[in-house]
């Protein structure tokens, strides 16, 4: 679904997965800055819409999800994960509840495999499971903002998708491509599924525990192996922040080779241009490596943030300070 923003004076289109929505409007530097000063909106209307409505929406969604939400307040944001049997990341869901459904974006692609999923658990509860990608769009504003029929998922609106194109004038916000919001995101050490995560992620490896787990609520598919590493073990790989050679043309791809001594190490999820740290990057690396490495990412030489420690679980937290904020 092309949107109706890419026809705005230097936009320029961006390519998976982030297709259909704009890389930038022509200066993705200066829209950074706008979003920092909280002069900004991101068109990320390629993301996709779920609706959960009925009765026993919030206690079934409890009980499937690493999130507890029998309990949550009309209003307030969450973050969830649905889990394998193993415990590996199947799905990242950003969510809140009106009072009569809930609404969840998720990333391109995934509406699909999660309504099959979500309707496969149904049973006899009162619950209905809706797509509604195609009348609502995904906006993010640097600042509160309110637009009339939205519904307000933190700082993520869901628009009606029709009214896309007015939101802008509407608002009087800066227009930045998603370019300016994934190096953002990046630099406050946000990881992104199915660019910082792969097919074996668990929720502690890349710091989803102080933000989309609930440790004490109760059973769910996977929780086993959240309750195993997070009282006696340590997750395989952990997720860094990478400070890249500025010296070099190209960014690393996503997937590409993290290397120390010349061995592989982890894999590269996000890179983006920062309008002030330069070029920078997240990553999954072997825990065991040392986090005062020099590291190889695609070739380019880079140092490393903490963000999950090397021993995070047996109830080791994570620092909130190592989590960056978007001023």
């Amino acid at each position: 679904m092309e949107s109706p923003l890419l026809s705005l004076p230097g936009a320029v289109a961006a390519s998976s997965p982030d297709e259909g929505v704009a890389a930038h409007y022509g200066d993705p530097f200066a829209e950074q800055r706008a979003l920092v000063r909280g002069e900004g909106l991101v068109d990320r209307g390629d993301r996709e819409v779920v609706r959960v409505s009925g009765a026993d929406r919030l206690r079934w969604l409890n009980d499937l999800t690493s999130q507890k939400l029998d309990d949550l307040a009309p209003g307030t944001p969450a973050e969830a994960l649905i889990l394998d049997v193993q415990g590996h990341v199947e799905h990242h869901l950003t969510l809140v509840d009106d009072g009569e459904s809930v609404w969840a974006h998720v990333e391109p692609g995934s509406a699909g495999p999660l309504v099959k999923y979500l309707d496969s658990m149904r049973f006899m509860l009162r619950v209905e499971v809706t797509d509604v990608t195609a009348e609502r769009a995904v906006v993010t504003v640097s600042s509160d903002a309110e637009v009339p029929g939205a519904i307000a998922v933190g700082r993520d609106l869901l628009v009606p998708r029709d009214r896309l194109a007015a939101v802008v004038d509407e608002l009087g916000l800066r227009p930045a491509g998603i370019w300016a919001f994934e190096a953002l995101r990046i630099e406050a050490h946000r990881p992104r599924f199915g660019l910082d995560t792969d097919h074996k992620t668990i929720p502690h490896e890349v710091g989803w525990i102080d933000s989309a787990v609930h440790l004490t609520k109760g059973c769910y598919r996977g929780q086993e192996t959240v309750a195993r590493v997070h009282n006696l073990g340590h997750p395989p790989r952990r997720l860094v922040f990478l400070n890249l050679d500025g010296s070099v043309d190209t960014l690393p791809p996503h997937g590409a080779e993290v290397e120390l001594d010349g061995a592989k190490v982890g894999f590269v999820g996000s890179s983006a241009r920062h309008h002030e740290l330069g070029p920078i990057a997240l990553a999954l690396v072997k825990r065991t490596v040392p986090v005062d490495a020099t590291l190889l990412a695609g070739g380019v030489a880079a140092t490393q943030d903490v963000i999950v420690p090397p021993d995070a679980g047996r109830n080791v937290q994570i620092d909130p300070s190592l989590r960056r904020r978007i001023r």
